[in-house]
């Protein structure tokens, strides 16, 4: 077998295993556990703007710095050639969500480099669809954009992720970081050192 066959084959068992181990889509992308990540924020509560940019299996920035009750607004462009997702959630709502994502791919909603929005407005029953709107997502085709904005609620394990399969298992997914933003407790640290430097 050769080499780009093996790789090939890996990952097609790769990606099989992770569908298969993923959770009930019940917690997945914003239902259920917002607590844990935040909740929608308003535009006009967005204290600073992000640009994220989705590579093929990598965004830039890798990370991000917020404060918890941070509103943050997140201008996400697809610089791809494959649909990309930005979504905000703790790892365990990511590994719920990726059920889900695997069965817009075997539906064909998602194509590769295409969305089937037809597709993707089917109703699977059990009150599901494809129509992946919840606000702290977005599905994008190469070259689109849109806007996510987030109010950060508690200091938590939350990363930003692409869970289109395979995707976050090749490494596409980012850190949220909390700052407590009390730079009084640095500033005390800070001089404290300079009192006694020879330490």
């Amino acid at each position: 077998m050769s080499v780009s066959k093996f790789v090939v084959a890996a990952l097609a068992v790769s990606v099989s295993a992770v569908a298969l181990g993923a959770g009930a889509h019940g917690d997945g992308h914003g239902h259920g556990q917002g607590a844990k990540s935040g909740e929608p924020g308003k535009a006009s509560d967005a204290g600073r703007s992000f640009t994220v940019q989705m590579y093929d299996n990598y965004y830039e920035p890798e990370s991000i710095e917020v404060k918890p009750g941070e509103t943050v607004r997140f201008v996400v462009e697809n610089k791809g050639s494959l649909v990309h997702e930005f979504n905000i959630g703790t790892p365990a709502m990511h590994e719920s969500h990726q059920k889900e994502m695997m069965m817009m791919v075997e539906h064909g909603a998602i194509q590769g480099g295409k969305l089937n929005r037809d597709m993707m407005e089917m109703d699977m029953g059990n009150g599901m669809s494809m129509k992946h709107d919840d606000p702290n997502s977005v599905l994008l085709e190469p070259g689109e954009s849109q806007e996510v904005v987030w109010k950060f609620s508690e200091k938590s394990g939350i990363e930003f992720a692409c869970n289109v399969p395979g995707h976050y298992q090749a490494g596409m997914y980012g850190e949220v970081n909390f700052n407590s933003g009390d730079s009084r407790v640095r500033s005390l640290a800070d001089a404290s050192k300079s009192l006694n430097p020879a330490k």
